[in-house]
């Protein structure tokens, strides 16, 4: 447990000092322009199965954020059925809300698990939690119930 603990207070540490802003709430992680997904395209992930920079022509905006899109088909799949395209936990990492933290989801560290969309913070944090995805994502739906609301730096 003691590399975990490091992992996460190094996690922790670099999420305080960063200079990103915070989202227009708290329950989504997003720029301080409300940009989702660092600019990255919901649907893609999806439909090529990979990290799709959006293009900035192509938006949407859904719960005071705006998502980016590759193409206008993606967009229209999107405004169509949000929900099934959202990331999981606001977009932020699975691994710490499983941990009752609130660390920015990395748009390159992702995975799709029972057509839902999980990002982590770092390839580290990722390879950590696919050693027991279920059980994560259990802890983790968990306790974003008592998070959800809470602002991040909150959380340290």
């Amino acid at each position: 447990m003691k590399p975990i603990k490091s992992i996460l207070a190094g996690v922790a540490l670099s999420v305080a000092l960063s200079a990103q802003a915070l989202a227009a709430g708290v329950e989504l992680n997003a720029s301080s322009t409300g940009l989702a997904l660092q600019g990255y395209d919901p649907v893609a992930y999806f439909t090529e199965g990979e990290a799709t920079p959006g293009n900035w022509k192509i938006t949407s905006s859904h719960n005071d954020a705006t998502y980016r899109f590759a193409s206008e088909e993606h967009k229209a799949a999107f405004e169509a059925n949000p929900e099934a395209y959202l990331p999981q936990y606001g977009g932020y990492c699975a691994f710490g809300a499983a941990k009752g933290f609130k660390f920015d989801g990395d748009p390159h560290q992702w995975k799709i698990v029972d057509g839902e969309l999980f990002l982590n913070i770092s390839k580290d944090i990722q390879e950590l939690w696919l050693t027991d995805v279920p059980g994560f994502i259990k802890t983790a739906d968990a306790n974003w119930t008592d998070i959800a609301d809470k602002d991040p730096a909150n959380l340290q």
